[in-house]
């Protein structure tokens, strides 16, 4: 974990900012360099830097957590799960958002929801939807309407006969 102290020491014995060891203690290497080359930036990135630091060590202990969880597995046996890093754009693959919304209609007894799948896998809503009515027209699960007008998506092989009677009276 970084430290906010050390980070504004570092920043002050560094010429306030100029020489950037703050920024190669918060792991950013390439800005730390050009900061060492360009004296903080002329000190504007310096200056820029005292008011945002607090901000910067939050990024930077955000960004170990996801490191240390990558390396170390996630808690509950989830290792299949990749959870991408801060700012990058890649997302889970179909394989592992097939097995997110399988998972999740298992625990609930057939029944899988976009907004539950959505959470589960760390997508968005609409692709949630998208990969529901995929595994729909596969045949693996089929649509039902709530009288409240909810969506279901029911999984057959998952559905018990106590479940098949709670879902005539949803």
């Amino acid at each position: 974990m970084y430290s906010l102290f050390i980070a504004y020491l570092l920043w002050g014995l560094s010429g306030f900012g100029a020489l950037g060891l703050h920024r190669f203690y918060l792991n950013k290497i390439g800005s730390g360099v050009l900061y060492f080359l360009t004296g903080g930036l002329f000190m504007v990135g310096s200056i820029y830097d005292f008011f945002t630091l607090p901000l910067q060590v939050r990024d930077a202990n955000l960004e170990a957590k996801y490191r240390r969880a990558l390396e170390q597995g996630i808690p509950g046996g989830a290792r299949s799960r990749r959870l991408p890093l801060p700012g990058s754009t890649r997302s889970p693959s179909k394989d592992s958002i097939e097995r997110v919304i399988l998972k999740t209609a298992k625990r609930n007894q057939g029944v899988a929801m976009p907004a539950e799948v959505a959470l589960e896998a760390e997508i968005s809503l609409d692709d949630a939807k998208k990969q529901l009515e995929k595994l729909v027209s596969k045949g693996f699960a089929e649509v039902r309407v709530s009288r409240t007008g909810k969506l279901l998506y029911v999984f057959p092989d998952f559905v018990t006969d106590e479940t098949e009677s709670k879902l005539e009276d949803f």
